[in-house]
């Protein structure tokens, strides 16, 4: 017995002395901290072809429950997989006036990733009277370079036409798995007009809301009584173990000007408000602790980041 409680005490000191990355552990594993216990509840929004659970597995793998285990109240959304952030927003909007009434609680904590970006921004811009903060994870903010390679198809054209078809066919097959709520049709092409970089300045224009004034700057940290905060990576290979490292390397190739990626997103395309971190060393999906939490080994884990961040947002009175 001594030899046992020996052991478990080393084992609890070691964890203790690895720093920030590991410093929840003990609420992680006993549930007694309200480390993560924010003052609104913390609303997931997900990207481009995203999910909210699907046969079982979990877009946000692994964050719900941290974020639960330290006394956060979490839920998890799921929206049109492929549309324009403007419908994916109204749907979101219904959602999240769900949430309040039955949370009871009169506003939330958006976290959008990629897609989700911009469509918690949307909701933010439309209904601040909901929405405390609005918190954007490697968001295309000013479009993305993969966004507009695909957009050089012509419009109208049989390769344009034969590629969004099956892209939309794709969201339809995720669409019945996850059993999404969502009504609206899949709009691949819609997806890519607001994905790319004329349509993100569209977007931008109408809803400027914690967009930086320069290139890569910040934007402003509250607007309308909604703090804005961002982060995102740039590693695009991260893990050789994790299969979809080579989609991301791949993807990475069509950031012909040289920007700092995670893949998918540019570096200084994902600011918006408070920019937390631009260079975490994780891609597009490790950025939601995909594939199965095969992330960096040199990086904070991504279920810390978004711990770290809720403790952020209940330290400022959110």
């Amino acid at each position: 017995m001594k030899k046992t409680t020996t052991l478990l005490a080393l084992g609890l000191g070691a964890c203790l002395t690895t720093g920030a990355a590991h410093a929840s552990l003990l609420d992680r594993l006993f549930g007694t901290s309200d480390y993560t216990k924010t003052r609104y509840p913390i609303v997931l929004s997900h990207g481009m072809l995203g999910w909210d659970s699907m046969l079982g597995i979990d877009y946000w793998y692994g964050i719900p429950g941290a974020l639960r285990s330290g006394g956060a109240s979490v839920y998890t959304t799921e929206v049109s997989q492929l549309n324009t952030s403007e419908v994916r927003g109204e749907e979101l909007i219904e959602q999240v006036e769900d949430i309040v009434a039955l949370s009871g609680k009169p506003k939330v904590n958006l976290i959008g990733h990629s897609h989700g970006g911009p469509t918690v921004r949307y909701v933010a811009a439309m209904r601040p009277d909901l929405i405390a903060s609005a918190t954007s994870v490697g968001a295309p903010h000013t479009g993305s370079d993969l966004a507009d390679f695909l957009k050089l198809f012509p419009d109208g054209s049989l390769t344009q036409t034969i590629v969004s078809e099956l892209v939309n066919q794709i969201g339809k097959m995720i669409h019945f798995l996850s059993g999404s709520p969502s009504t609206n049709p899949q709009d691949s092409l819609g997806s890519l007009e607001s994905l790319h970089s004329e349509g993100a300045a569209r977007f931008n224009a109408k809803f400027p809301q914690g967009m930086p004034l320069r290139k890569c700057g910040e934007g402003a940290y509250k607007v309308n009584g909604v703090n804005y905060y961002s982060w995102s990576g740039t590693s695009p290979l991260t893990n050789p173990l994790d299969p979809s490292d080579g989609m991301m390397g791949v993807a990475s190739l069509t950031f012909i000007g040289g920007e700092a990626n995670d893949g998918m997103v540019g570096r200084c395309s994902s600011h918006l408000g408070k920019v937390i971190r631009d260079n975490y060393r994780m891609n597009h999906l490790d950025e939601v602790n995909q594939f199965f939490g095969l992330t960096s080994l040199f990086e904070t884990d991504p279920v810390t980041v978004y711990r770290q961040h809720a403790n952020r947002l209940k330290n400022d009175g959110l």
